[in-house]
């Protein structure tokens, strides 16, 4: 397995599972031409040693700079796993945003010439992609998100007392983190014992929310922030609702699919990757994105009725059973693998 930046307990992890982890270099947010060039140099170079019969790439970077490398060195299959189209396809008015959408647009197009699948979480994803083309529709395959191990995230009875609001996301403006606190900042002036909580590392993209606001809400009581949570698990189990109010271009929110998967309800936004968890008014709420008075009226609709907690938190482990079924899900992406292999 070729990846950035392994931790020696994942190092660990992927040994006990048979795989060989593998290093390299990789500026994840970067825009330096120099760095991207090293990283395809490195690429070439272990792919030319392995010499795998396929690659498997996701998340932008390595799925352009993978699969070219990979046509260079003639790898014979080349698959594409496009979980969401992230911070470059966010709709802003800056020149820089424009250039970054435009050039990533470029960059996705040459690549995915060279991929024999790609794979799409969502409709809205692969719909945009076919209609800019970017990709030949008939390499586009879908999946409904990555996943859980259900038997991994068992559902728990939520907390009640005090009404528990959690976000769990990248420190990001993109994610809706400034959204959360205006609206705990309103609830909290008419349910001060309501709590908020922001799980997530601070982060180096251009939208990255900075510590000393962090800590500021933090300071003033708004919002509690452990900081980065290697096991989230703990969290939602004292949580009463799960919140994403992302504008980000999400896949399908790997975050929200362990909250349902755990029995909690779920707030998110009504826009691609997001909206494929909820069904609104069932399992949760949807709410228009960057609309933080939005965001507190659904949090206080939760604690005025506080059995749509347990209720809507059944709907969400049935939801989870029924389409995040990571077993159900990766036999899906074999089945579809073995398919172009026997062509």
């Amino acid at each position: 397995m070729v990846a950035p930046n392994y931790d020696e307990d994942i190092r660990k992890d992927l040994k006990k599972l048979g795989a060989k982890p593998v290093d390299y270099f990789l500026d994840r947010t970067g825009m330096c031409f120099i760095n991207d060039i090293r990283t395809i140099i490195q690429l070439l170079g272990i792919l030319a040693k392995i010499r795998p019969r396929m690659i498997i790439a996701y998340n932008i970077k390595p799925i352009i700079y993978g699969l070219l490398a990979g046509a260079i060195v003639r790898i014979p299959y080349r698959i594409a796993l496009i979980e969401g189209l992230g911070f470059a396809f966010v709709q802003e008015d800056s020149i820089r945003k424009k250039f970054i959408c435009m050039f990533a647009k470029f960059l996705y197009k040459l690549s995915l010439c060279f991929a024999s699948l790609v794979f799409f979480l969502n409709r809205d994803d692969s719909d945009e992609f076919i209609r800019l083309r970017l990709v030949d529709p008939r390499k586009v395959r879908h999946i409904c998100g990555i996943g859980v191990l259900l038997n991994e995230w068992q559902p728990q009875p939520p907390m009640l007392n005090p009404i528990t609001f959690t976000l769990a996301a990248r420190l990001i403006k993109e994610k809706g983190i400034y959204d959360f606190v205006k609206a705990a900042t309103m609830i909290k002036i008419r349910y001060p014992h309501t709590r908020f909580i922001i799980l997530g590392p601070l982060d180096t993209s251009p939208g990255a929310i900075r510590k000393a606001e962090i800590d500021e809400w933090v300071k003033s009581g708004i919002i509690e922030w452990p900081g980065l949570v290697l096991d989230i698990r703990k969290y939602i189990a004292k949580t009463s609702v799960f919140v994403l109010p992302s504008y980000y271009r999400e896949g399908v929110p790997r975050s929200i699919q362990e909250a349902m998967a755990m029995g909690r309800p779920i707030i998110t936004t009504d826009v691609p990757g997001c909206r494929e968890t909820v069904v609104n008014g069932v399992n949760g709420f949807l709410i228009p994105p960057m609309d933080a008075k939005s965001l507190a009226n659904k949090m206080e609709e939760f604690i005025l009725r506080p059995m749509l907690i347990c209720q809507m938190g059944g709907e969400s482990r049935r939801i989870a059973e029924e389409r995040f079924n990571s077993r159900k899900i990766n036999s899906m992406i074999i089945k579809e693998i073995a398919m172009i292999e026997t062509d």
